[in-house]
């Protein structure tokens, strides 16, 4: 059976991410509150939010965005919307 990891983002145990996503201490406090599932939603909010607001991940005002908007979507804070997108789940079939 997989590890789990008491996750923040949907607080239940759930299967735990397989090594920390950053070194250092950002990385470990990822991997011990984590879960697989809320990281890999992370990855796709941050890939669109990158794309959309055109980020340079060079330049450390982009790299700062992307973290705070990490924290907040694992604290369960609202996060920057991305404007074109519309959730799968909200898409009323007719």
């Amino acid at each position: 059976m997989a590890n789990t990891v008491f996750c923040k983002k949907y607080q239940k145990e759930l299967e735990a991410l397989d090594r920390a996503p950053f070194p250092g201490a950002r990385g470990q406090d990822i991997i011990s509150s984590v879960s697989k599932q809320a990281w890999q939603e992370w990855q796709t909010l941050q890939t669109m939010l990158i794309n959309e607001k055109q980020l340079n991940m060079m330049m450390p005002d982009s790299r700062k965005y992307v973290m705070e908007q990490m924290e907040k979507f694992f604290n369960n804070e609202p996060t920057d919307k991305v404007t074109g997108y519309v959730d799968p789940s909200d898409i009323i079939e007719l």
